[in-house]
């Protein structure tokens, strides 16, 4: 199935495109909720206060495309039912806990771009809740009653993430708690 936006079409995920993820994750407090336990290394990562959300989200993007090769990312918006999902028509997969979400092949600049109504994280992000290269080589999840999120890629991406103050990430071990210091869970 394709969506139309920006005068194209864009095709929707399936079922298929996120089988990777749909029950390689695990229940609990560790990074493996939101990443499956199959990349080199992982991380949280979420907004200061003292840092816009389009500053956070543009740091965020810049550092995952200088590790990225040029291809198409999947995008994926949560459907909360409160929330944009960017596509409101567009079928669901589902993933976590049968979360629903709008999964859709665009890229980048469509992740910084395409919502505007907001997320569950603060009111004024563009981010998708869930996102991928189409290499799988990183993922970046926030999931439904985090206010941060988690990823997972290789050493150097992470290694680019901890180094960059705008990003605010964190190493994190797979056994060890995902929530970033100075944050509580709701």
């Amino acid at each position: 199935m394709q969506v139309k936006k920006d005068g194209r079409d864009w095709r929707v995920g399936a079922t298929s495109d996120v089988g990777w993820i749909a029950g390689h994750t695990t229940a609990g407090v560790s990074i493996t909720t939101a990443v499956p336990p199959v990349f080199d290394a992982y991380a949280t990562t979420y907004q200061a206060d003292d840092i816009t959300a389009a500053a956070y989200e543009q740091a965020l993007i810049e550092d995952l495309i200088t590790h990225t090769p040029d291809q198409p990312w999947w995008l994926a918006y949560l459907d909360t039912g409160t929330h944009d999902v960017v596509f409101p028509h567009a079928p669901r997969v589902f993933l976590y806990w049968n979360w629903p979400y709008v999964l859709v092949e665009a890229g980048p600049e469509q992740a910084l771009t395409w919502r505007t109504g907001g997320h569950i994280r603060h009111a004024h992000g563009a981010l998708p809740d869930l996102f991928f290269p189409a290499d799988r080589s990183w993922l970046v999840s926030a999931l439904w009653d985090d206010t941060w999120t988690c990823l997972g890629g290789p050493e150097q991406l992470i290694h680019t993430l901890e180094r960059d103050p705008v990003a605010n990430a964190r190493r994190v071990r797979l056994d060890e708690d995902a929530l970033p210091p100075g944050l509580t869970r709701e």
